[in-house]
């Protein structure tokens, strides 16, 4: 795109899924989870300072009394007035407050950002559409276990979602 995706702070919320020591830390595709983290960080530091909200889902295992280590999300990811959800399946909607949570919030559209481009970030976002969200992703703030995995999603299927920008692309003006 040659000039930033306008979008509303008061109706556009950011979703960064599962941006967790353990799962930034695996080997990704087609670039490193701690790349996908510093574009989601400056992402989520636009959106907070436009006074968009900031939406951190990370897994837990529900079969696990303990949780494996680096199931938090990355330290300092979250920030006062952020939004955590935790999922116990591939998709952020299914057993949460997440639907309800952005309504009360007054979003209609969400942007997106995390790992696994084609499992979690996916799963959120086919559940997003089915619940009437207008969606965007931000394919260099994403990454997945291969890259034929990452480019599927981003090439064949998000577009058929929504838009589909870079980091550079998205634009909020400050509230």
């Amino acid at each position: 795109m040659t000039a930033p995706l306008a979008l509303d702070p008061a109706r556009t919320a950011l979703v960064l899924v599962d941006l967790m020591d353990r799962i930034v830390a695996l080997p990704l595709e087609p670039r490193k989870g701690t790349d996908v983290l510093h574009t989601a960080e400056e992402l989520a530091h636009t959106f907070r300072a436009a006074g968009a909200p900031v939406v951190l889902i990370r897994v837990e295992r529900p079969s696990l009394a303990e949780q494996p280590p680096g199931s938090g999300l990355v330290a300092g990811l979250r920030k006062e007035g952020d939004v955590e959800i935790v999922k116990r399946t591939i998709g952020g909607f299914q057993g949460t407050d997440l639907d309800a949570r952005l309504r009360a919030l007054g979003v209609t559209r969400l942007v997106f950002g995390g790992i696994a481009t084609n499992l979690g970030v996916e799963s959120t976002a086919r559940a997003a559409a089915d619940l009437g969200y207008d969606l965007v992703f931000v394919e260099d703030a994403m990454a997945a276990l291969t890259g034929p995995e990452h480019e599927a999603s981003v090439r064949l299927d998000f577009p058929r979602l929504g838009t589909v920008v870079t980091a550079a692309d998205v634009g909020l003006d400050p509230a």
